[in-house]
């Protein structure tokens, strides 16, 4: 899976360097994956699938990474780890990474700026900005779910 990540600097058959087989094992090492290197996509859990495919980008070696819903069918420990591993990547290796998410509440906590698709403004900005100018409070009806600007966090209303 990884090797697919590579392709692009491939000759037409295919065929890996040296480079892009070093480019693969670094990928595997700092993402943890070496224990999963022989299995199959259909063996591993959604959040080693996600791991997998995050690594295949990384091989990429591209300066932006575009990923949607990287955190889709993960349990809430599992989500904050894919989104930790992000935020961990973008800062050591100076990528730009660009996800789309319904997570807003982890979002809001782990990432360094954030676009609200409202269909109307569309706000971008820092979360703690957006905050602020109240642009999380005017994201669902207020009859059943309020942003609480103090915990930075969604509550339901009972």
């Amino acid at each position: 899976m990884l090797a697919l990540g590579r392709l692009p600097y491939t000759n037409w058959l295919g065929t890996l360097s040296q480079q892009d087989k070093t480019q693969i094992e670094n990928c595997l090492q700092q993402l943890d994956l070496i224990t999963l290197r022989d299995k199959q996509c259909h063996e591993l859990s959604d959040g080693q699938l996600q791991r997998v495919l995050i690594a295949r980008a990384m091989v990429q070696d591209t300066p932006i990474i575009l990923l949607d819903e990287p955190t889709t069918h993960l349990d809430l420990y599992h989500k904050v780890q894919i989104l930790k591993l992000l935020q961990k990547l973008a800062k050591e290796h100076q990528k730009t990474i660009l996800f789309t998410t319904h997570e807003i509440d982890l979002a809001i906590q782990l990432c360094d700026k954030i676009l609200i698709l409202d269909g109307d403004t569309n706000p971008f900005g820092q979360p703690c900005e957006l905050i602020k100018k109240g642009d999380f409070d005017r994201l669902f009806p207020s009859d059943m779910i309020r942003f609480d600007s103090d915990t930075g966090s969604f509550k339901v209303k009972k």
